[in-house]
């Protein structure tokens, strides 16, 4: 039988206190009576014998002590999903927002997802193209993968994920079997309307998924709203078979909301304030990314994350590096020289890359035309670092070919424009032109047999 209670013994924040409470389970969602008729929603979220903590999911403004009841459903949060979830916007915790109805489904999921047995997992292979040269030929995308993009407040990250989701495609799959989910954690009105009219525009709208939790949304919201989105991305791609690439912005925002909840907790504060157990709650997510024997479809993730102070070592990039597989780094110096997408390639990786590329994946030479364009680009930086002592003037004829490389290989290979896509043909094709302005006997990393078929000297 369930039981009402008819009284709180605190409110603070968006947390709200009971006792003498019965048979209560951790991450049980409840449902806040205010003046006998407004409903509002929580989640448990402590519990000590017979006292309970739970977050209330919207303002707890209205709510005193003594005009307030609570009722235990005895269920974790779920969201209903069909199909029809494509195309639609909804807000965190999985109610639609866009006025066009409600999702019917005899089915409802639980947001805390179901957790892949490791066995069942399949290694990922195919690559996703995204049309952008820097991340195709440099970084490239796996399916299955989770691969962070790594940037700074004021940088373009927004325009950044609006092209992915505008380029995106999976090799050998169809529009019909693959889908973007994107979630907004903690985003300005403007940004939200900017990313939904965006899509619009562009005639991706039907393929994309959207959770949006705005800035002056419940921060408790906002710890929900990637798991609903993850939620959404599972039923897509383990019940429909789809692809799913999800895309997630912004996670400091997240982790700034797990900082506010824990502080309102009163829990013992690990680095920089975050809770100590960021790391997991962090891979609690980032996990929900892959592939299963069986089952047709995959979860592709790309977190985007802004570093504060542009601090590679800051709690929110740091965690997120150890639980990902390689990082897209978006560089001030770039940015700052009109250079766009301002993607810095050299602390770039994709530790899963050399499993997507190559002959029957991309082009055969792609793994040694990446590790020259690495190289070479490297060399760059030495010689501009020399260039500040001595003057250009004094450099090496060689040096001096370095440097104009460096400056072909920003101006045309790492620039783009926005609405340009550039297949892996045209990115790799467009590399060894660039390579050529190099001496050929500069070219250690390339496989001679790849020099005479594709070189342009």
């Amino acid at each position: 039988m369930k039981k009402e209670y008819l009284l709180l013994d605190k409110i603070e924040g968006p947390l709200v206190m009971l006792s003498k409470v019965e048979n209560a389970v951790y991450d049980e969602i409840i449902d806040i009576v205010v003046d006998g008729k407004r409903t509002k929603k929580g989640k448990i979220v402590k519990i000590e014998e017979d006292k309970v903590i739970a977050q209330v999911f919207e303002s707890t403004a209205g709510l005193s002590l003594h005009n307030t009841s609570v009722r235990f459903t005895g269920k974790p949060l779920e969201i209903p999903l069909s199909k029809e979830i494509l195309g639609r916007t909804f807000n965190g915790i999985g109610e639609p927002i866009d006025q066009a109805g409600e999702i019917y489904s005899t089915q409802s999921y639980s947001v805390n997802g179901r957790p892949i047995n490791p066995v069942a997992r399949i290694y990922p292979r195919d690559y996703i193209q995204t049309g952008i040269s820097s991340i195709d030929a440099l970084t490239t995308l796996i399916r299955g993968q989770k691969l962070p993009i790594f940037s700074g407040n004021g940088l373009p990250h927004n325009e950044l994920a609006v092209q992915i989701v505008r380029q995106a495609k999976i090799q050998g799959a169809g529009n019909d079997n693959f889908a973007i989910v994107f979630a907004a954690l903690g985003v300005k009105h403007d940004d939200a309307d900017y990313f939904r009219r965006s899509f619009e525009e562009s005639g991706v709208l039907e393929k994309v998924v959207m959770y949006v939790n705005l800035a002056d949304d419940p921060i408790v919201e906002r710890i929900i709203a990637p798991r609903s989105a993850l939620t959404a991305a599972e039923y897509l791609a383990f019940e429909e078979g789809m692809h799913i690439l999800v895309i997630m912005t912004d996670m400091t925002s997240y982790c700034e909301a797990l900082r506010e909840v824990s502080s309102a907790r009163e829990e013992v504060p690990s680095r920089k304030g975050y809770p100590g157990y960021m790391y997991s709650d962090l891979a609690s997510l980032y996990e929900r990314a892959g592939m299963m024997r069986g089952r047709e479809g995959s979860i592709t993730q790309l977190p985007i994350l802004s570093m504060p102070n542009d601090d590679i070592t800051h709690p929110v990039p740091d965690l997120t590096g150890y639980i990902t597989e390689g990082q897209i780094v978006i560089g001030r110096d770039l940015y700052q020289r009109n250079i766009y997408p301002p993607i810095n390639i050299l602390p770039s990786l994709s530790r899963l890359m050399k499993d997507g590329i190559g002959e029957g994946y991309t082009r055969e030479d792609h793994g040694d035309l990446a590790n020259q364009l690495f190289a070479s680009y490297s060399h760059v930086q030495d010689v501009r670092a020399l260039v500040q002592v001595i003057g250009e003037d004094d450099l090496s004829e060689l040096d001096k070919k370095y440097m104009e490389f460096g400056k072909l290989f920003e101006a045309k290979y790492v620039t783009q424009e926005f609405d340009e896509n550039r297949s892996m043909e045209e990115t790799l094709d467009l590399a060894w032109e660039i390579l050529s302005v190099l001496p050929k006997e500069e070219l250690d990393r390339l496989n001679p047999k790849y020099i005479e078929k594709y070189g342009k000297w």
